[in-house]
């Protein structure tokens, strides 16, 4: 595993300041991106703390009797410093406008409206600070019937058909299983947030930017979306297999499954051999993926009981040896300690945390883990002394309750 030193940031990012007011996943997760890549993070969270706090379990320590926060918080909010403010307070709402001073990007999730009515809409904001990038998280935008609404991962999954692609005849329409909506709105945000920072350097002007987690749900259902707007031509529950694609499905074998992948003719040619079908390579019935889809019952039924006297790690790797797509099913546990992991640094840890690394690879600006998840209000007075506030002023501030040091019922 990797360990970085907290002081080396050699980010594309760093320089970078955001002001995160956002909670949950969609907002953490995409300033944990920016947090990364060498950005500055500051987090807010609310008197009660993010919810994901108390997901779990897992929670950190809970085998020695100390319990931290979930698994599911850690795991999307290192590199950030954290600070505890009651925003309903207009004492707290000006230490946002004081910490806004030097930032490049707010992100937040509040319910529409909530940032208006305390003055803080992207209105005023952006009268205050013209170059500053107001990115915001909403559930399905602001205007037609759904606008305002709130939205969860799971609701919305539901309603952009998501459960209608996933699932066999046999378990009916199914969720994909991780929240999928959420991280996609995340990863959309992102790159929102760094599309202005570029255009920024052009116009010397922030901007509003708004991803919602309707519009990135919509934004996934390829091939599906494709599909129905050429023809009319809705989803299949197709399990493992491939609504377009043929042979391309999950197979038992006699050891574990193997998923195999042949996304064109040759490799299905290629394919035939390795798996004692050689002449399923030359049949007519074959030849094409049109053709294979039209006869995709047959191929499926041949490929079952071909790959049912085989060993699935062994046909595996000649699969990828002979340059054909293929895998064994792997369990968590399983990928992440493979060597391939360790392999391309993919694993972080930092004095006890443990996490996922970035995925994308710079070959100058490396991303770097500076800072694990922080605690409720852990960095409370570093961040406000940083501003400007002395500790008297700091004293006042939480004795109004403004900030907060303890999580509300603590």
């Amino acid at each position: 595993m990797n360990e970085v030193s907290k002081a080396h940031n050699t980010g594309a990012l760093a320089g970078v300041k955001v002001l995160d007011l956002s909670r949950v996943l969609a907002g953490p997760y995409a300033t944990q991106i920016l947090g990364d890549h060498g950005a500055e993070i500051v987090k807010v969270e609310p008197p009660l703390g993010d919810e994901t706090r108390e997901w779990g379990p897992p929670f950190r320590g809970e085998a020695s009797g100390e319990r931290g926060p979930s698994a599911y918080y850690t795991n999307i909010n290192r590199n950030k410093r954290g600070i505890a403010l009651d925003l309903t307070k207009p004492e707290a709402r000006e230490v946002v406008w004081k910490l806004l001073e030097d930032a490049d990007v707010l992100v937040e999730n509040f319910k529409l409206g909530t940032m208006e009515r305390w003055g803080m809409g992207y209105d005023a904001l952006s009268a205050r600070f013209p170059k500053l990038i107001h990115a915001r998280v909403t559930g399905f935008g602001e205007s037609g019937p759904m606008g305002g609404m709130p939205g969860y991962d799971a609701v919305v999954q539901t309603i952009v058909s998501l459960p209608n692609c996933n699932g066999s005849p046999a378990s009916g329409p199914l969720k994909v299983g991780v929240p999928i909506v959420d991280m996609t709105t995340g990863l959309n945000l992102t790159i929102g947030i760094l599309l202005a920072l570029n255009e920024r350097h052009r116009s010397g002007k922030g901007q509003f930017v708004e991803v919602s987690l309707y519009d990135a749900g919509l934004s996934i259902l390829h091939p599906h979306s494709g599909n129905y707007l050429m023809d009319g031509r809705l989803p299949k529950l197709l399990g493992n297999a491939h609504p377009n694609i043929a042979a391309y499905d999950l197979y038992p074998t006699a050891t574990r499954p193997i998923l195999l992948g042949t996304s064109n003719d040759a490799q299905f040619k290629k394919a035939m051999p390795l798996l004692g079908l050689p002449e399923l390579a030359a049949d007519p019935r074959f030849k094409t993926n049109a053709d294979r889809n039209a006869n995709r019952a047959v191929l499926t039924d041949l490929l079952t009981k071909a790959f049912a006297k085989l060993d699935g790690a062994k046909i595996a790797a000649e699969l990828l040896s002979a340059g054909v797509p293929a895998g064994t099913l792997n369990t968590i546990g399983e990928v992440l300690n493979d060597p391939q992991t360790a392999a391309n640094g993919m694993l972080v840890e930092r004095n006890g945390y443990k996490g996922i690394a970035s995925p994308v690879k710079m070959s100058r600006t490396k991303s770097s883990t500076r800072h694990i998840p922080p605690d409720f209000g852990q960095d409370n007075r570093a961040v406000l002394q940083a501003a400007g506030y002395d500790d008297q002023a700091i004293e006042r501030l939480i004795a109004l309750g403004a900030v907060r040091t303890k999580p509300q019922g603590a």
